[in-house]
């Protein structure tokens, strides 16, 4: 069952941000049904760059489609600006379709862009934005394919002026809506009163300008998506560093062995194979 007919049920979704293939493994393997592409996480371990607009739209749809190959889990995909104008967000919409996301995140930010928790962020005007939408409603083959509409102008023009680009963007088209970097927990309860007929995200970020909450009380607020886009990347770092720093001790830790990495990745069917044909 999709991302559109489990909100109409009325579930939610607690969404960690992957950003590979053996990251989306790993976390359908713990019974995440839905994952977040992020951006950042792409751009910084496809390219060991910021989130600021040096990945392609073709870097990420090629990503994009190496994760839908090995997962069944539903997924929600960064699109940033749309990669360009409006043809460019053509492209974006039915590439990332094609390539097997269940969602599309598109922002209103300038090109290129900055990660949302990140300072010196500037917005296009709300008329670009609305265009980008349409478009975007256009584009798509099945209107099973969602659009979530992300304004990073909450920062740059206050929340009030943020709100009235989400309607905005709301009457143009948008599924979904995320109003990027709640500064606190009054503006998280604003947006939430302000929008209570249309599903909302908020993302939790680490070190970010949004103060971290559990899922369930974000839940209970009225958010229907929950992101978490950089916390497994910044475990990984963690425990990269920590595994690099006892390995140059030799003083190696205790780690996944070969046979937990088999079995995730899928050698016992190689092996199966080999055997049963080769009988």
């Amino acid at each position: 069952m999709g991302i559109k007919s489990r909100l109409k049920r009325g579930d939610r979704f607690s969404v960690p941000g992957i950003y590979d293939p053996f990251s989306a493994l790993v976390c359908e393997n713990q019974n995440f049904d839905t994952l977040y592409m992020s951006g950042f996480g792409v751009s910084a371990t496809l390219l060991g760059l910021p989130d600021a607009g040096f990945v392609s739209f073709n870097q990420m749809n090629d990503r994009l489609r190496a994760i839908a190959n090995v997962t069944t889990s539903s997924i929600i995909a960064d699109g940033d600006t749309g990669f360009g104008g409006l043809a460019n967000v053509e492209q974006t919409v039915v590439g990332y379709e094609q390539s097997g996301a269940d969602a599309i995140q598109l922002e209103d930010q300038e090109f290129p862009k900055r990660c949302g928790h990140t300072r010196n962020r500037r917005v296009v005007s709300k008329t670009e934005m609305v265009e980008k939408i349409r478009v975007a409603k256009e584009s798509r083959a099945s209107d099973d394919f969602l659009i979530i509409a992300r304004t990073d102008s909450l920062g740059i023009e206050g929340i009030d002026n943020a709100c009235r680009r989400g309607n905005d963007y709301i009457e143009a088209g948008a599924d979904i809506l995320f109003i990027e970097s709640p500064e606190n927990e009054s503006q998280l309860e604003l947006i939430c009163n302000r929008f209570d007929s249309i599903p909302l995200v908020a993302n939790m970020v680490t070190g970010g300008s949004t103060p971290i909450f559990s899922d369930a009380y974000l839940f209970e607020l009225g958010f229907s998506i929950i992101l978490h886009p950089t916390y497994l990347l910044g475990a990984v770092y963690s425990s990269l560093s920590s595994a690099a720093r006892n390995l140059k001790k030799e003083s190696p830790e205790e780690v996944a062995d070969l046979g937990d990495l088999n079995r995730l990745l899928g050698f016992d069917h190689i092996w199966e194979l080999d055997e049963r044909l080769r009988s």
